[in-house]
C-alpha cells in the first residue's frame, strides 16, 4: 500500500461529464444484477473520475457508506485497494459480490467490506488509521430515492409499479432519520474518515438537494457546514453531471418518478426541475493537535481472537464481509 503523500496534483474540470451513458449501461456486466435493488446508487463514472484524479495505483480508497460497492469496484479496477463499510447486511453482501465479480474480470486491486455503522469507523477500521489516500461517499437522501419502475407499457396495461425504492425498516439507519439527525450523523462519519486519511489525503462527497413535503433542502450546504464543524475544510467544489451531453444539448437521465414529481410540484406553483447534476465536494482535514479518543487499536474484528492491529491479515482477494457490532 502506498502511504506517501500524493506525488502530483491532477485537476478536474469544474463540470464533470459523467452522464454520457445511463446508470444501467454504466453498470451492465460490471455489477451483479441484484445490485440494482439498492435504492440510491452512486454513478460509477463519478467514482471512477474522482479515483483517477486523487489516487495512484496501490493507494487505499475508503467508502464508509459503500452500499453495493460502487466506489470499491471502480477503485479495484484501477489497481487501487479499497475498503468499504455498510450498515445493511444484504447490501454489504452485494458489495462483496461485486468485488468478487471485479476480481473475476481482471481487477488488480484488493477489496474488503465491513458490515457495521460508519459512525464507529475509527474503531472498526482502526488498523487503517492514517493510510487512506481518498475517501469517496455520499449521504443517504431519506425517502428521496429512485427505485425501479414498471409502467403500463411494460406490464401489458397494468398499473405503474415502483420497487426497490427504500432502504430497510431499521430506524437506526440514517436514511430514516429527520434531516437534522441525518446531517449530524453524517458529520460524525466524516470526522471518523478524517482520522483514516494519510497526509495529503482528501474526502470527496457527492450530494444533491432534495425535497421534503415540497420544501427544498440544501443538503450540499448542510454537508459543508457539518464537515467544517467536524474539523474539515472545503478544498474544491465541482458539478458532476447526471445528464448526458449531445450536440450542445442536455440529454435527461431523470427517472420516471423524478419527472412525475417535478411536474406535480410545478402544478402546485413550486418551480421544481428534475436534477441534472450532483455537487462533488472535496474536503481536506485540518491538522489535528491531539489523538481522537475514538482511535482504538487491537480490537478483534474477526470474532476469532485475531487482533485487527497491528497484525490483521491482508484482505483475501476473494473478498469476505467482516461483521462489526452496530452502534446502539
Amino acid at each position: 500500500m502506498n502511504t506517501s503523500s500524493h506525488p502530483e496534483t491532477r485537476e478536474l474540470a469544474s463540470v464533470l461529464v459523467t452522464g454520457q451513458q445511463p446508470s444501467r449501461i454504466q453498470r451492465k456486466g460490471r455489477y451483479t444484477p441484484e445490485s440494482m435493488t439498492h435504492p440510491a446508487k452512486m454513478l460509477p463514472a463519478i467514482a471512477a473520475q474522482v479515483i483517477a484524479t486523487y489516487t495512484e495505483p496501490g493507494d487505499l480508497v475508503i467508502d464508509p457508506m459503500c452500499g453495493i460497492g460502487t466506489t470499491l469496484v471502480e477503485a479495484v479496477h484501477q489497481g487501487r485497494d479499497a475498503t468499504g463499510m455498510e450498515y445493511e447486511a444484504h447490501f454489504a453482501q452485494m458489495a462483496a459480490g461485486n468485488l468478487r465479480n471485479a476480481r473475476a474480470q481482471g481487477a488488480t486491486g484488493t477489496g474488503q467490506v465491513v458490515h457495521g455503522d460508519a459512525r464507529n469507523i475509527t474503531t472498526a477500521l482502526a488498523d487503517l488509521t492514517g493510510t487512506a489516500a481518498l475517501v469517496v461517499t455520499s449521504p443517504p437522501y431519506g425517502a428521496s430515492t429512485h427505485g425501479q419502475v414498471v409502467t403500463s407499457r411494460d406490464n401489458g396495461g397494468g398499473k405503474i409499479d415502483k420497487s426497490h425504492s427504500r432502504y430497510s425498516t431499521d430506524r437506526r439507519n440514517l436514511a430514516h432519520r429527520p434531516t437534522a439527525e441525518l446531517v449530524t450523523g453524517f458529520g460524525e462519519i466524516l470526522a471518523g474518515c478524517a482520522v483514516l486519511l494519510r497526509p495529503g489525503g482528501v474526502i470527496a462527497v457527492t450530494v444533491r438537494p432534495f425535497r421534503v413535503a415540497g420544501e427544498l433542502v440544501d443538503l450540499p450546504g448542510q454537508v459543508i457546514t457539518t464537515a467544517e464543524d467536524n474539523g474539515l475544510a472545503l478544498a474544491d467544489r465541482f458539478a458532476a453531471l447526471l445528464c448526458g451531453l449531445r450536440d450542445g444539448q442536455f440529454v435527461t437521465r431523470a427517472s420516471f418518478f423524478q419527472m412525475i414529481e417535478a411536474r406535480r410540484l410545478r402544478e402546485h406553483g413550486i418551480p421544481a426541475m428534475a436534477t441534472a447534476h450532483e455537487d462533488l465536494l472535496v474536503f481536506k482535514a485540518r491538522p489535528r493537535t491531539a489523538t481522537s479518543p475514538n482511535e482504538v487499536a487491537g480490537l478483534d474484528l474477526h470474532g476469532e481472537g485475531v487482533p485487527s492491529y497491528p497484525n490483521r491479515p491482508t484482505a483475501d482477494p476473494a473478498v469476505t464481509v467482516t461483521r462489526w457490532r452496530r452502534r446502539r
